[in-house]
């Protein structure tokens, strides 16, 4: 068989070291998917197991554009994106800077832009594929002290839902996931900016501990499958705990005031 006809689908997870990405990779390959994922740092993290983990940063086009050719040399083609890198800040607005907005968009936005344009062109010319970009229960509700990234992954929303319209009528399928909180290295990575004001502290204190507490990341990776699988899949998919899935709801049926009332109440900013 020659490398223009894989004998199974050929999938590409950025942010592939830990976490959803990781779980993600690792569950897919065991499936018998070809799998390759990235990393900045792979050389930090242990020997993938059943994938292949490739140096890139999604901040840098050079890289993004090597590496997928790299992929492409490879394999023939990217059947399935898994658009995943990215990090979080703690920090009020106003204690924040410019610098920190810059490279939060940078990584969580335009990162997630840059993989995507280089695997669309590609996707293009095979007339085929599904691009799955990960947004955030944040990308859909502002969250306090989490600005910057409910921000970049508001911006990752927009992007999406128009390149859905746009592609909607071809074979190339266009998807995103918007998880709460789940067990994962997030909360380690997360940039936290010092700060005397309690209400900070008392918010990063409940995100923390629904992070810690959250549902394991295998539960993304298995709906990852299921998107691949679906014939005609959604362009939103919210997953996680069942009180932060119905928030999604609560915000389109409430009015602003409520709940945003409720929003201040549970993060304790009131």
């Amino acid at each position: 068989m020659s490398k223009n006809q894989p004998s199974s689908n050929v999938v590409f997870v950025t942010g592939a070291s830990s976490g959803i990405g990781k779980s993600t990779a690792e569950y897919l390959s065991h499936l018998g998917y070809i799998v390759y994922g990235t990393s900045r740092r792979p050389e930090a993290n242990p020997e993938p197991e059943k994938f292949t983990m490739l140096k890139m940063d999604v901040r840098d086009e050079a890289s993004v554009k090597e590496t997928v050719e790299a992929i492409i040399l490879k394999e023939g083609r990217i059947d399935v994106l898994l658009n995943n890198a990215g990090y979080g800040i703690g920090a009020a607005i106003e204690d924040s800077t410019p610098k920190m907005a810059e490279e939060q968009i940078d990584t969580n936005y335009f990162g997630i832009y840059r993989v995507q344009h280089y695997v669309l062109r590609k996707m293009k010319e095979q007339n085929s594929g599904l691009i799955i970009n990960m947004s955030s229960i944040g990308g859909v509700i502002g969250l306090p002290y989490q600005g910057l990234y409910s921000a970049s992954k508001f911006a990752v929303e927009g992007m999406t839902e128009a390149l859905y319209k746009e592609l909607k009528s071809g074979n190339i399928k266009v998807s995103m996931i918007e998880p709460g909180d789940f067990k994962t290295g997030f909360t380690a990575s997360r940039e936290n900016v010092k700060s005397e004001n309690s209400k900070l502290e008392k918010a990063l204190e409940v995100i923390e501990h629904d992070e810690q507490g959250g549902k394991s990341p295998i539960m993304v990776a298995k709906l990852v499958e299921k998107i691949i699988k679906s014939k005609k899949p959604r362009l939103r998919y919210v997953t996680g705990a069942f009180y932060q899935k119905i928030t999604i709801f609560l915000k389109k049926a409430l009015p602003n005031r409520w709940f945003d009332a409720i929003i201040a109440g549970y993060y304790k900013v009131k």
